[in-house]
């Protein structure tokens, strides 16, 4: 009986399906334009429709992996539910104050990212922790209790529970959660010692308050999500895939559903690794150009940079500070304002601008006829000959080169330039704008652009990818196979994933080092016991152990990868050796003084049935073979449309050699050969570019 995994990747612009064929290595794929009212509608549908057209039956579906946006979008548009914050006397203002610092320190107009409980939902309770978890003022449950009623009688339907210097001593917080659900059981609880148990009271409090202002949201929409899908017979089991690029059950992303904010972008930077490796290409840039946003990630030696916290929210997009902080594990990404659905605009001084504003699914492009007037990339894109408007998104969205042109009026008419011009400003500026924020990105790693291959992945990035890479100075560009759903595919290679962390606050040379051991053996449990309950055998899984340190004096840590346990007195010297070694690597040179951990942390992962993805290229099948027509493109030379070769992906065999210009069409994005590049089909089914 045929086996398939589904993937499902719900973006800002599309909804991305991909079935794959364990057993013949077909991905079978479709994209959905995504429903935002209601996003369970957009997957059912496309679901539907996939099956349908390719005559598959449900019951062969073995695992479900899901990636979504909603959560995050529900923080940056402020549709989370009502929610209250819980806290120890005298701290209900830690939210605004923050670290009273200014992302904009001349700036006397200056927004800080707003609280997403108003002052009059903060409660206080009198309890008191010392820094070392010593109880030093008992929890006054009464006065629990009065200001959680306080809250329920606002209209609060989930209220976060954050206590002074819980993360050492979290008795106190369960003991709240613990009444808060007798007396209010349809009330949600999310405490911080089970969020984010970890130092720094503004960091706590803004994950804790996060995960309640989603959860419900979360609650709902997976069970709801869960529900169709058994509706429609399908009876496999339905697993999340979080920001740090794993995998776990709904069970515990209902519990903590701030580990999904960052999930589809996560499996995008997976499927970068994933098809790089293929290519073998260690070190990758994954560009994932989507219809609302671009993101871009690092990969080193196959694996995506991973990140221990982040903002989400931001104010000013490329400002850091100007969000809400996150405490949570992730892949290490930029996002940028630039996607098919990008609006270009002048601005006052009469430039070219494109983006951050997208025309999103709703109304879409001006393209799309759906009411969108603006012009965007994927109007620009038309009109330049990338698109063909009759295979969009593999035919099931007809497009049109007049709207497009419409769309230019206005802005060619400011600026005396044709549509086309036009266009070709769009197409250029924000080829420019992406180039110049990864450029950014790459070099406050220290890396060099040019080391790395470009993968190229999203319906955009394959259009957008060869320029792009030479704007970075790249020659190698890899576009995989499925490119413009690669993110749902990537969600079918991730691992199990847990990630764990606990403060402890304490310095090397004095270490307690049978407690340090067992408060590592401790988060290894709690690691492997999520990845038991996500079905997955945790002998299988491969436990990495790390730690935040730092020189006692500085403010801040360096999370560094750890030797293995058990630790003793005899491990000093190999934890030290692994710090000094990650510090030179960041600031070339170690300070004299002492050290001290302040976090420990377990990562545990574990393969979930995604290891046997084959996706390969045809035998045999030459350009000949593929050749579908030809068509006038715009590459900027001399103002002149070049008259182009288009292919069929799908029937271009391993080893075939092409020389640009050349388009290269599959149902779910298109790739741009400049005229000075080359293609060449490898035997993994990716297309490699290499720029003259």
């Amino acid at each position: 009986m045929p086996a398939y995994s589904l993937g499902i990747d719900i973006g800002g612009t599309f909804t991305d399906i991909v079935a794959y064929d364990h057993a013949s290595g077909r991905s079978l794929t479709h994209k959905e334009l995504t429903t935002p009212d209601d996003p369970a509608k957009g997957v059912i549908s496309g679901i539907v429709r996939l099956f349908d057209r390719e005559g598959l039956a449900y019951r062969d579906v073995s695992r479900v992996v899901h990636a979504t946006t909603l959560f995050a979008n529900a923080l940056i548009e402020r549709k989370g539910a009502a929610t209250g914050l819980i806290t120890t006397e005298g701290f209900r203002d830690v939210l605004e104050i923050g670290r009273e610092r200014k992302y904009e320190l001349y700036d006397i107009f200056i927004e800080m990212p707003k609280p997403l409980v108003r002052r009059g939902l903060r409660m206080e309770v009198a309890e008191r922790m010392a820094p070392d978890g010593t109880p030093e003022i008992p929890l006054d449950e009464t006065g629990l209790v009065r200001q959680a009623q306080a809250l329920v009688d606002a209209g609060v339907v989930s209220v976060a529970v954050m206590f002074l210097h819980a993360y050492a001593n979290p008795a106190h917080e369960r003991a709240a959660q613990a009444i808060l659900r007798e007396r209010f059981p349809d009330l949600f609880v999310s405490i911080s010692s089970e969020i984010a148990p970890e130092i720094r009271e503004f960091e706590r409090a803004s994950t804790t308050v996060a995960n309640a202002y989603i959860k419900p949201i979360a609650d709902r929409y997976l069970d709801n999500l869960g529900r169709e899908i058994a509706a429609l017979g399908i009876g496999a089991p339905l697993f999340m895939m979080l920001s740090n690029g794993g995998l776990t059950h709904v069970r515990e992303a209902k519990r903590t559903p701030i580990q999904l904010l960052e999930s589809g972008p996560a499996a995008g930077a997976l499927a970068g690794a994933f098809f790089g490796d293929r290519s073998a290409a260690k070190s990758v840039l994954a560009f994932d150009m989507g219809g609302t946003t671009a993101k871009l990630s690092v990969v080193d030696d196959g694996e995506p940079l991973i990140g221990y916290s982040f903002e989400a929210a931001r104010e000013k997009r490329f400002i850091e500070g100007s969000g809400l902080p996150i405490n949570i594990s992730t892949i290490e990404l930029i996002e940028i304002g630039a996607g098919g659905g990008s609006i270009a605009h002048l601005d006052s001084l009469g430039l070219l601008k494109v983006g951050p504003q997208s025309a999103g699914s709703q109304p879409g492009p001006a393209c799309y006829g759906r009411g969108g007037s603006e012009p965007t990339v994927t109007d620009a894109n038309l009109l330049l000959g990338y698109l063909n408007p009759d295979f969009f998104a593999g035919g099931t969205i007809a497009i049109s080169a007049e709207a497009a042109s419409g769309a230019m009026q206005k802005i060619g008419a400011a600026t005396d330039m044709s549509p086309v011009g036009v266009a070709w400003g769009i197409h250029n500026v924000v080829n420019e704008s992406m180039a110049s924020a990864a450029r950014v990105h790459i070099a406050e790693r220290g890396k060099d652009p040019r080391r790395y291959a470009l993968l190229t992945t999203g319906g955009g990035g394959p259009l957008h990818g060869c320029e792009v890479a030479r704007k970075l100075g790249i020659k190698r560009i890899v576009c995989p196979p499925g490119a413009g759903v690669a993110s749902a595919l990537g969600l079918l290679v991730a691992p199990a994933r847990v990630d764990r962390v606990s403060t402890i606050a304490a310095p090397l040379a004095t270490m307690d080092w049978p407690a340090f051991e067992a408060a590592y053996a401790t988060l290894e449990a709690d690691a492997l016991s999520v990845i038991r309950d996500t079905g997955i055998d945790p002998e299988t899984a491969e436990v990495t152990r790390l730690a935040d340190l730092r020189y006692i004096g500085q403010g801040f840590e360096l999370v560094t990868a750890l030797p293995p346990g058990p630790y003793g007195p005899g491990a000093l010297a190999g934890i030290m050796a692994a710090f000094e070694a990650a510090y030179r690597a960041v600031f070339s040179r170690t300070p004299p003084g002492s050290v001290e951990v302040v976090n420990i942390r377990v990562s545990a992962r574990a393969p979930a049935g995604g290891a046997d993805l084959q996706v390969r290229a045809p035998d045999g099948a030459t350009p000949a073979d593929a050749l579908k027509t030809s068509r006038p493109v715009y590459f900027g030379l001399a103002g002149d449309f070049v008259a182009t070769p288009v292919y069929d992906r799908r029937l271009l065999g391993a080893g075939s050699d092409i020389a640009g210009p050349a388009v290269i069409e599959e149902p779910e994005s298109t790739l741009i050969v400049p005229p000075d590049g080359r293609l060449v089909v490898e035997n993994s089914g990716n297309l490699v570019v290499t720029l003259g």
